[in-house]
């Protein structure tokens, strides 16, 4: 079954809580029947299933039918979906790569079968990790290779000089699989989110390993606070360069960092520690390459794809799926059940959502806030539906599973239930953060920082719709960009990071304000929070791959631990700060509590006070100035304590605040709040109060 659908007549569809997103977002009123559109399209897509498969279910675990498989009796049943094929073989070492010794069946639909009975013996004509291919006659009369779509394990060539650079597929069945030993850990209320490449995880100049992190890397997180890991560059990629993001095969785990047992062990390992494990999960575009990837699989420019122009994206030079085909969504569906069903992940970061929202891609698209952006001609309702559907399908299975969508535009209704009529993600990232904190980093004086600039930027977000705040990922770290730390810190970190080192005004700036951002973001900026992998303790220089550029180098494409682990150097002061931040939120939950009721914003003594989950943040942004008796607004009375502090000097401060000292409230109406107290501000200082017990 294939081609487009024909959705449901709108004016029928009755979207069960849709008064509630009406309700809640007035603005939307106008375009209720553009929203009932994308409901009505997405129950059409729910029904086409359930025909042609009888079950949700069965569809989206499809990966137990299509590819390569070795029976119980040790014959092996090969499926695929090759609609524009005249013929299709089977080829490998198993039949001394005979290319016609083993064709395929033709099916209806354009599927296409094979079934390879046992050896005399009893035992399997297809060995573990033989090597196999597909060869296809396509509508040309041309003869192609190609890797199997439904791939769980494919490798790189042993010697690109004489073997060539494709990767090569191989039949991963052994003797012994990895067994999970321990139970998924619940979803956590507050999300606080670790992200991670398991490649440059090493210090050494090489690809780190799945059994590294799971010994070296998982300890250094949960001793962080965090209780949830992001897992990037999984989805196997011909182009380590690439990040992960030009995908080839979409269900092999990257043979790079080591095996699928040893994938397994590193999340059951993850889970014994307590972590929530997401998969940075690419389903807005596919790698261009042919003979290891999905393009022009069948011989055609469309098959996975839209063809022509609508199937290429001109800035990232790769492929776009059409969300709109039945055996699309069997394979994309298929593939998000498949990293929960084999090797345990929990949740999703969807990447490139803004893409798969839009006929534009985003591209050129400032996204002025105007709702004509999100609900016009330029929006692809069919990447919208397919996205539903993803949402309500990993619900309906695993109902503990997180989904955050990396989104740029704020598209209404991104991150509220289908049911609503949006489309179902649990959080959206927010990406405005990190480029506000770079932007006043690269161009504006600390002097002219403007406090209500940050607190709008910090705070603007869609009610009821979760966000997860960062104040920089792994963008950031790229090259061609540089780290907060290096922003600020530059080269006075190769020559003052010491402890020993004099006195120097540029790391005593950089420290304070690099924990002064973490802590904001942090508390001020979301529903969850997210770091990248070593700038939780300041990681100098930039991230980058191994190319011809810088001759293949591997020296910025890893993480320096040494530099946190010395005791004689400074970064240890920005990961203490971190892990103290993350064990506050822990106590206290801001992330899973209400938004924050900001009380005071000066522009003068750039001062920013807030108040959430029971707790007083106290911000003191001004380079020189130092207030004592400062006043502060507070809702609830009582006698507070700072229970944190950046100035204390294990986080590199000048120790100037007294956490002794206790500060009563008066009824004292201050800043909007009923009750007031003073206390001491110094510059360059962030203060977190609770309540005395």
């Amino acid at each position: 079954m294939g081609g487009k659908w024909s959705a449901l007549d709108p004016a029928e569809i009755v979207v069960p809580q849709l008064n509630d997103l009406l309700n809640r977002d007035p603005y939307l009123k106008p375009y209720e029947k553009e929203i009932k559109k994308r409901y009505a399209l997405y129950l059409d897509y729910i029904d086409k299933i359930r025909c042609g498969e009888k079950t949700l279910d069965a569809f989206t675990q499809s990966y137990n039918k299509f590819g390569v498989h070795v029976n119980a009796d040790n014959s092996v049943t090969v499926k695929e979906w090759v609609p524009a094929a005249k013929q299709v073989f089977l080829t490998g070492d198993f039949n001394q790569w005979n290319k016609h010794l083993h064709p395929f069946t033709k099916l209806e639909f354009g599927k296409w079968e094979l079934h390879i009975p046992p050896e005399s013996d009893g035992s399997c004509k297809i060995k573990h990790l033989s090597e196999i291919k597909l060869i296809i006659e396509g509508p040309d009369g041309n003869y192609i290779e190609r890797l199997s779509p439904w791939a769980t394990y494919v490798v790189p060539p042993n010697n690109p000089a004489t073997d060539g650079v494709n990767f090569r597929q191989r039949i991963w069945h052994p003797e012994n699989k990895y067994v999970m030993k321990h139970p998924r850990p619940a979803r956590p209320r507050s999300l606080r989110i670790y992200e991670c490449h398991v490649g440059i995880a090493t210090q050494e100049e090489r690809v780190g390993t799945y059994s590294e992190f799971s010994r070296q890397v998982i300890p250094r997180i949960v001793k962080q606070g965090y209780n949830a890991i992001q897992l990037m560059g999984i989805m196997e990629h011909a182009y380590y360069g690439s990040f992960g993001y030009q995908v080839t095969s979409f269900f092999a785990a990257s043979s790079r960092y080591g095996t699928p047992e040893e994938l397994k062990e590193l999340v059951d390992t993850a889970h014994a520690s307590g972590l929530y494990v997401m998969l940075d999960v690419v389903h807005s575009h596919a790698s261009k390459n042919t003979l290891d990837g999905l393009n022009m699989f069948d011989g055609t420019d469309a098959c996975y794809f839209h063809a022509g122009k609508r199937g290429q994206h001109p800035l990232w030079d790769s492929r776009l799926f059409n969300y709109g085909d039945y055996e699309v969504l069997r394979f994309l569906l298929s593939n998000l059940r498949w990293y929960i069903e084999e090797y345990g992940f929990d949740g999703y970061r969807f990447d490139g959502v803004t893409s798969m929202l839009y006929h534009s891609r985003g591209l050129g698209q400032a996204f002025s806030g105007s709702y004509d952006e999100y609900f016009g001609l330029n929006v692809d309702t069919e990447g919208i539906v397919y996205m539903m559907l993803a949402n309500y399908m990993l619900r309906k299975f695993y109902p503990q599973v997180t989904t955050v969508a990396e989104d740029v535009s704020g598209m209404p209704g991104i991150c509220r239930p289908v049911d609503e009529g949006g489309v179902g993600f649990d959080y959206r990232l927010a990406m405005a953060i990190p480029d506000k904190w770079i932007k006043l980093l690269k161009e504006v004086k600390d002097e002219d920082w403007q406090m209500g600039d940050i607190v709008w930027t910090l705070t603007n977000r869609r009610w009821m719709e979760k966000t997860v705040a960062y104040a920089e990922s792994h963008d950031q770290a790229l090259v061609g960009d540089k780290t907060l730390a290096f922003w600020m810190m530059d080269k006075d970190m190769y020559t003052s990071m010491s402890v020993f080192s004099p006195p120097n005004p540029v790391i005593n700036r950089g420290i304070a304000l690099k924990n002064m951002i973490t802590l904001i973001t942090h508390a001020l900026g979301g529903e969850g929070y997210l770091n990248f992998m070593g700038n939780e303790f300041g990681h100098p220089e930039w991230l980058d791959f191994p190319r011809a550029g810088n001759n293949e180098s591997y020296k910025y494409a890893r993480r320096q631990w040494n530099l946190v682990d010395d005791e004689l150097l400074k970064y240890k002061f920005m990961a203490n700060w971190d892990a103290a931040v993350n064990r506050l939120e822990s106590k206290y939950g801001w992330l899973s509590s209400d938004p924050a009721y900001v009380s005071w914003k000066h522009e003068d003594d750039k001062v920013i006070v807030f108040e959430r989950a029971g707790l007083v943040f106290a911000f003191n942004f001004h380079a020189t100035k130092s207030f004592a008796d400062y006043p502060l607004g507070v809702h609830t009375p009582g006698t507070y304590s700072a229970v944190l502090t950046s100035d204390d000097n294990q986080f590199g401060g000048e120790q100037r605040v007294d956490s002794s000292v206790r500060h009563f409230t008066r009824p004292d109406s201050f800043a909007g709040r009923d009750h007031s107290m003073q206390v001491y501000v110094p510059s360059r200082t962030a203060i977190v109060y609770a309540l005395a017990n």
